[in-house]
């Protein structure tokens, strides 16, 4: 694993295409795992009432949940193709761990889901109500499982653990797949991740659901959608908050630098300053979200990179530049020992020795200044802000909608319809921010603290990178105005009484 003359142009259209990828099948995930929890939901109602209006309305949001499902596998199986293509090298380097999540999820939670949602959409009157109930949160929950095994695989990258660096074959082993797939970072972020992805589901059926309203059709499928999406809605955003809690104390202990860079925290201090926009801090806000605690020491950029800093447990904390040094050292016996293990035994042991004591910094070797360690503060700093600022906006509409619904009083609120048919746009402006600071906060890393972007690229030709780029941008923007037209489509000519 060495740096062979990449192209950084490669490199940059690389990360572009991949961003355009991952940006475009996120658009189509998260509605897919909320619509799942809310038609569900509706067909629970109409097994345990009997009554015929639950069985249409939940017919309705399952047509507009197909039509989603099935663009989103479209892209989702061109996102993973990409690792062979594009990141060889990442792919050579950690495949054997970050590839069993993958094949568990394709294997089990696919299959499942795809199974289940042909009995979910043409088992109406062919299989018992039961059956068919069960089917329909079984394809939910299949989903939801793919997405677990996904988001194993995504922390196992913030957080690399359950693993041993094997120097004959250049590859890392997994040596504890619980470890890799129940760490505290991947469940945080997968009950954080799906809860949001509920909240946009439920605010998806409250913002269709408004539309009709506005127009004064499908009145009573309006209002009792609405009615229960804003629970789910609100449920899920009590649950988006206290688990994005938790992922913050994850991310101040093992990605301090993203923590900086959303707070564009130069210099760390107790009692640290939580920025609501540049200028406007409220005191000691940061060091409590960071570390449950007043006075926690929440550390900066500088810190980070120049100076070093103990951490909540007591723990020094190196300075990036002198990771580096110990990165370097690293890379320097590995070839050692790579170069002399079959010709004179003895150096290479000592070269070994050598790289084991520094292995821990292995990933620091490519770098090469300190600064390459920042990630871009602005499109950081920005996307965390409109995240929280949507999350509350979204909260609060669906609290209103709730509450004029239970007394009788939305319809003489069209200010809230507007808002509540509005706020899917701010849902998805939300969910697609979360990942941005997830998967922006973490360069240059590909894997934190183990490799560096500019070492997990293939080495491509920037033409054919740019040629498949311009090509997934097409198809996707086909994609994307194919399934508004559809559904856009299949919500005008519904009709329900």
């Amino acid at each position: 694993m060495f740096l062979n003359a990449i192209d950084p142009a490669v490199l940059d259209w690389s990360r572009a295409q991949f961003a355009l990828t991952a940006g475009y099948h996120w658009l189509f995930v998260p509605l897919t795992l909320g619509l799942s929890v809310v038609m569900a939901i509706m067909e629970t109602i109409y097994y345990r009432t009997g009554d015929e209006f639950w069985k249409t309305t939940a017919k309705f949001w399952q047509k507009l949940f197909g039509i989603n499902f099935a663009i989103g596998v479209a892209t989702g199986l061109i996102l993973e193709f990409q690792f062979g293509t594009n990141w060889s090298n990442y792919s050579w380097f950690v495949g054997d761990i970050f590839g069993a999540p993958l094949a568990i999820e394709g294997i089990l939670a696919f299959f499942m889901e795809s199974t289940f949602i042909a009995v979910m959409f043409f088992g109406w009157n062919k299989v018992s109500r039961g059956f068919h109930l069960a089917s329909t949160w079984l394809t939910g929950m299949g989903a939801t499982l793919s997405a677990w095994w996904i988001l194993v695989a995504n922390s196992w990258m913030q957080h690399p653990i359950g693993m041993d660096f094997n120097p004959d074959t250049v590859r890392n082993e997994m040596m504890d797949f619980f470890a890799v797939a129940f760490q505290p970072f991947a469940v945080h972020k997968f009950f954080h991740t799906v809860s949001s992805a509920w909240l946009l589901g439920a605010v998806f059926v409250v913002g269709v659901s408004c539309w009709y309203l506005l127009r004064n059709r499908n009145v009573k499928m309006a209002t009792q959608s609405i009615k229960v999406a804003a629970i789910t809605g609100l449920i899920s955003t009590a649950i988006t908050a206290f688990t994005g809690d938790q992922s913050g104390i994850d991310i101040a202990r093992h990605q301090p630098m993203k923590l900086a860079a959303a707070e564009g925290l130069i210099d760390g201090s107790k009692q640290a300053p939580f920025s609501i926009v540049p200028g406007v801090e409220v005191p000691g806000v940061l060091s409590i979200l960071a570390t449950h605690d007043l006075d926690g020491y929440v550390p900066g950029i500088n810190c980070i990179l120049y100076n070093g800093y103990t951490d909540p447990n007591g723990n020094q904390v190196e300075p990036a530049t002198a990771k580096m040094e110990k990165g370097k050292m690293a890379l320097a016996a590995f070839k050692e020992y790579r170069r002399t293990r079959d010709s004179q035994p003895e150096k290479a042991q000592a070269a070994l020795a050598k790289f084991q004591e520094n292995k821990a910094y292995f990933g620091y070797g490519y770098i090469q200044k300190p600064e390459d360690l920042i990630p871009p503060i602005a499109l950081t700093y920005w996307p965390f802000r409109i995240m929280v600022f949507s999350a509350g906006v979204l909260g609060l509409v669906l609290l209103l909608l709730w509450w004029f619904e239970r007394k009788g009083q939305l319809l003489r609120h069209r200010w809230l319809l507007h808002a509540g048919m509005w706020s899917v746009l701010l849902a998805y402006l939300a969910s697609q921010s979360g990942w941005i600071v997830a998967e922006v906060g973490r360069q240059p890393w590909a894997i934190q603290d183990l490799l560096p972007v500019n070492a997990a690229v293939s080495k491509l030709s920037v033409t054919s990178v740019q040629t498949t780029f311009f090509l997934f941008l097409i198809i996707f923007t086909a994609l994307l105005i194919a399934e508004i037209r559809i559904m856009t489509n299949a919500i005008r000519k519904h009709v329900q009484e």
